[in-house]
């Protein structure tokens, strides 16, 4: 899996805290651009945020270049529909060799691993046979495995962010979305260090909302996101 932060507003924690200011001030967007200037972000916009004003955090996107996930890990990523999704298409692209994702729960078992990997081979050699025999691609994909690697290019606001991470940092969240998710929180983090400081399972700043479900380890869970 390789997870990159393409783009992102620049001044991330400046944009978000001239659209807070603003809409306590009668300043002028000029005025308010010097008024931000020697502000504590950290004192600002922990306050607002803590006032739950979180919609000036829309103000502020960010840009990751996501691959060697699996398409299984993708249906789940693109049911957060607050975002921007750019895949790679298995209609006009046609692969030459096997890409996919080895769960470690079948990994750590010789036998079940060796029979996993055979048999997604076998699916990727009879899924060329059907392109190279003319079966257009979207037609042959229809064979391709839930566990086939892909490439996805995904736009998220810092409001929506927090949420995705709130569900997806978290234990019960399924193992490659929450590796993900928590290689995403990393990269925001070094540039919108105020805004994503509390990011993470709900522990990390609260009560842990999975109840009876709780993995049962906040304090452990809350010095690992804290010290991410």
């Amino acid at each position: 899996m390789k997870v990159v932060l393409l783009n992102f507003t620049p001044e991330p924690e400046k944009t978000v805290s001239l659209a807070g200011k603003l809409c306590y001030s009668k300043s002028t967007i000029s005025e308010l651009e010097e008024r931000v200037k020697n502000i504590s972000f950290e004192d600002f916009l922990g306050r607002i945020v803590g006032m739950g004003h979180l919609s000036i955090l829309e103000h502020s996107s960010f840009t990751f270049g996501i691959e060697g996930i699996s398409r299984a890990t993708s249906h789940q990523l693109v049911r957060h529909r607050l975002a921007s999704y750019s895949q790679q298409s298995q209609r006009y692209v046609k692969f030459d060799r096997p890409e996919y994702v080895l769960p470690p729960s079948i990994e750590k078992d010789r036998e079940k691993k060796k029979r996993f990997e055979n048999t997604v081979k076998r699916l990727f050699k009879f899924y060329r046979e059907l392109v190279d025999g003319g079966i257009p691609a979207e037609d042959a994909r229809y064979i391709l495995p839930n566990a086939t690697c892909t490439r996805i290019i995904v736009t998220m606001n810092a409001r929506e962010l927090l949420h995705f991470f709130r569900l997806r940092c978290c234990e019960r969240a399924q193992w490659e979305i929450r590796e993900m998710a928590c290689r995403m929180l990393s990269l925001v983090k070094k540039v919108a260090p105020v805004v994503f400081r509390d990011a993470g399972p709900s522990c990390v700043k609260g009560r842990c909302s999975e109840g009876d479900l709780s993995c049962g380890r906040p304090a452990e869970i809350r010095k690992k996101f804290r010290s991410m």
